[in-house]
């Protein structure tokens, strides 16, 4: 357990060895935390999801950088089917802890694995697809569309539970309750299956269609010497001679049945034989021709919804990166390292991100940028003070790129001037029009404008 305010290792005592802060509350947090995490632990290895769910949840509540409980609520939801809030949780957890973290190792397994990538985009449109469905009361496509998403995810509890309803709204209640069977044994005490299961229950029984047990089939016994006989009620004895007139009768039967249908039945198949062996030999030509131009038009398609699939799995690749690259942004932006925030920003592409994500980009990169050009600003007037004109100068460049008015005028100022110390006169000339131009106090603009014309009077022309 480590110190909330200066991250020291904690001891059996109240006070942080480091900092000596009164950390009695917030190890008492941690503790409520564990015992959250622990009781969740306990649920899902009795296969109760939902509830291993919300004591992992209030977990985190508690501590959200307890990174076993994170992760495992991770492993719950991807038990449940619900694959995108299980790489939610595990991509929160490698960004905030990166080394020896389960979460990476999770994360790795998936992002190697190309068809199961797709297999998990697929479920997740076809899952939207039958809600919509649904909103359209287009009831039978959304079934079609649920036994689809099934049987590419069979633990998608969501799934197994809608088309549970949809089953329970056409009366199909013997269904409902299958498809619900399914859901209870991957979430065992999910209330909401439980309450469905219930109500076709109650549909069946005043239906009158709930299975009646079986009756016990009656038997009676009797003594036979020291033996006990057991036989059925009706039972039926048939003494040898019966059996011998049953056979001779089952003889003869069958023998007539040879004589009368058998073989003329053979007889007329052998002659039409023949000639359906020789349209038979026509059809089959035809069919293997139309077959190999299916086999062709097959392997066209197939090889298109290869190029697909290496399009979506490469662009879900990608978009997973700018989430991880974002988040690891955020935390240097949060600790006020805008240099880094600045450079992990730079590699992250934002048409990959989403609105939300879009809008957290921009906000920070117009902080971190505003704060790189005041960092290369005061770096720029250090060195220029210095007399190191040209790493000045260099400095100075990389705000005017963003801004050539910078500081109300005072950038081209200190540019011009270092670029006529360095006997650049052209670039000199150019600087100390842009700060005329711009600059705010009447001192600077006055020597802005007296400097250019000078430079012009002796016959030099500004920079492009």
């Amino acid at each position: 357990m480590r110190c909330y305010y200066c991250g020291a290792s904690l001891d059996f005592t109240d006070s942080c060895p480091e900092c000596e802060a009164d950390v009695r509350i917030w190890k008492k947090i941690c503790r409520t935390s564990d015992s959250f995490y622990n009781d969740g632990l306990e649920k899902a290895r009795v296969r109760d999801l939902t509830g291993a769910a919300e004591s992992l949840k209030m977990s985190l509540r508690c501590n959200k950088a307890n990174i076993r409980a994170r992760n495992l609520l991770g492993l719950v939801y991807y038990e449940m089917g619900d694959t995108v809030n299980a790489l939610s949780e595990w991509v929160i957890s490698k960004s905030m802890v990166t080394d020896e973290n389960l979460a990476s190792d999770y994360l790795s397994r998936i992002q190697k694995s190309a068809a199961q990538l797709e297999n998990i985009n697929q479920t997740i449109r076809k899952f939207n697809q039958s809600l919509t469905y649904c909103r359209q009361e287009n009831y039978d496509l959304a079934v079609i569309q649920l036994k689809k998403v099934l049987s590419m995810n069979p633990k998608m509890v969501k799934g197994h539970q809608l088309l549970a309803l949809l089953y329970m709204r056409e009366e199909r209640y013997d269904l409902a309750i299958r498809s619900l069977r399914h859901a209870e044994h991957i979430d065992a005490n999910n209330t909401s299956t439980l309450r469905y299961i219930q109500e076709c229950r109650e549909h069946l029984k005043s239906n009158g269609k709930l299975k009646p047990q079986k009756e016990e089939t009656e038997t009676v016994t009797y003594q036979s010497g020291n033996d006990v006989i057991i036989r059925p009620t009706k039972f039926t004895d048939n003494t040898a001679v019966r059996t011998v007139v049953n056979l001779l009768i089952g003889a003869a039967i069958g023998v007539a049945v040879v004589c009368f249908l058998i073989v003329p039945e053979i007889r007329q198949r052998l002659n039409a034989s023949a000639a359906e062996q020789v349209v038979e030999a026509n059809q089959t030509i035809s069919a293997k021709e139309q077959t190999i131009q299916n086999l062709e038009d097959e392997i066209s398609s197939m090889n298109e919804q290869v190029t697909e699939a290496e399009s979506a799995i490469s662009s879900a690749d990608e978009k997973t990166e700018a989430y991880s690259q974002l988040l690891d942004a955020y935390v240097s932006y949060a600790e006020e390292d805008y240099t880094t925030a600045g450079e992990l920003l730079a590699d992250v592409d934002r048409d990959l991100l989403g609105t939300e994500e879009q809008a957290i980009y921009d906000s920070m990169m117009e902080v971190v940028e505003s704060a790189v050009l005041q960092a290369a600003w005061e770096e720029g007037l250090s060195v220029y003070g210095t007399g190191d004109y040209e790493a000045a100068i260099t400095l100075f460049l990389t705000v005017a790129e963003t801004d050539p008015t910078y500081d109300e005028g005072q950038l081209a100022y200190y540019l011009a001037f270092a670029y006529n110390y360095l006997e650049d006169y052209e670039n000199a000339l150019k600087w100390f029009n842009v700060a005329a131009e711009n600059a705010s106090k009447s001192s600077t603009k006055r020597t802005a404008q007296s400097m250019a014309e000078d430079l012009e009077s002796k016959g030099y022309t500004a920079a492009e």
